[in-house]
């Protein structure tokens, strides 16, 4: 009888590592970064490279980079600089200049428990699959930490993936291991997305990949949740989500299964959740609002529907120039 492989974590020695670039934005990150960083380093399987783009900081982030050239365990630390074009096109920009086979997405005010890219790497090659994710701690602005489930929760149809993001996106890209052609090919985060832009490229990635993608029960993840909250920037959040959705209702098309149907839910989602916000605001104007406006949006999706295509542009083609910062070991 043949024995099976080994543990993922066996095949790397300690000297060696794993096939993984981590990408990481970084906007004024001064006073996380550092600790971000070191929670790469201290992985018990370790990554071959971490790829910082800096994208237009005013605070000494930089500076903090270039302290941890020489504290990060072996693993190779490089560090772009660019005008400040957002976090979508500050990971295309790490996504272009890394060479490992997969993907691993940090940011920078969030930390990785230190089992995070062993066990997502044991579920992914284990599985044969193209990405995978995981749950998460959640970190309140008093440092309370509470633990959200929600993600493995929500996949309940592993045969259709892609349906279940795309009615309720539940994937934090820090807990995300993705192969890196399958990002490539379907051409990196959309820049001009002001909210959702991860949300966007794993429904493109899942839309690929059939059901080779798995949510997992682990929270190795803690995740800053912003002083702000859940009910900011509402207005954005609605027209980025109505625009997700005129998109991809055209993937719907491509694939087996019902359109209408997700499409109606899906709207009646955005607007629910636009609601529920401005009500926490009190801003009972806005909520009722949107209550107006969702049958007139509604009957718009549909009218677009007979013409969406789900073509997406090549986003990774698009990258405007940056510079790499020299790094050198303390």
């Amino acid at each position: 009888m043949a024995r099976p492989p080994p543990p993922v974590w066996r095949r790397w020695p300690m000297a060696d590592l794993a096939d993984v670039s981590v990408i990481m934005p970084a906007y004024n990150s001064a006073a996380t970064i550092t600790r971000a960083l070191a929670s790469i380093a201290a992985q018990e399987v370790r990554p071959k490279e971490v790829i910082v783009v800096d994208d237009g900081s005013t605070d000494d982030t930089i500076e903090r980079i270039k302290s941890m050239a020489g504290r990060m365990n072996g693993i190779h630390l490089r560090a772009f600089t660019q005008a400040n074009q957002g976090a979508g096109a500050a990971r295309n920009r790490a996504i272009a200049a890394a060479t490992g086979t997969w993907l691993a997405f940090l940011d920078s005010d969030d930390e990785w428990l230190p089992a995070k890219l062993r066990r997502s790497l044991e579920v992914s090659e284990g599985g044969g699959l193209i990405m995978s994710s995981h749950n998460l701690f959640n970190i309140g602005p008093d440092g309370t930490e509470t633990l959200n489930d929600s993600r493995a929760r929500w996949l309940r149809d592993p045969d259709d993936p892609y349906r279940t993001l795309f009615l309720r996106g539940f994937i934090s890209s820090s807990t995300v291991l993705v192969r890196r052609d399958a990002v490539v090919a379907v051409g990196g985060f959309d820049a001009t997305l002001r909210s959702a832009q991860d949300y966007e490229l794993w429904l493109a990635v899942l839309a690929t990949a059939g059901n080779r993608f798995e949510t997992f029960a682990d929270p190795l993840l803690r995740y800053t949740l912003a002083p702000e909250g859940i009910t900011s920037r509402i207005d954005r959040k609605v027209a980025c989500s109505l625009a997700i959705l005129r998109r991809h209702m055209g993937v719907l098309k491509r694939l087996p299964g019902p359109v209408v149907a997700p499409l109606l839910l899906r709207s009646l989602i955005i607007h629910y959740e636009a609601v529920q916000g401005y009500r926490a605001r009190g801003e009972w104007g806005a909520a009722l609002l949107q209550l107006v406006l969702l049958p007139f949006r509604t009957v718009e999706l549909l009218a677009r529907l007979p013409f969406a295509t789900g073509e997406r542009p090549d986003f990774l083609a698009r990258l405007g120039p940056a510079q790499e910062v020299p790094l050198c070991a303390a």
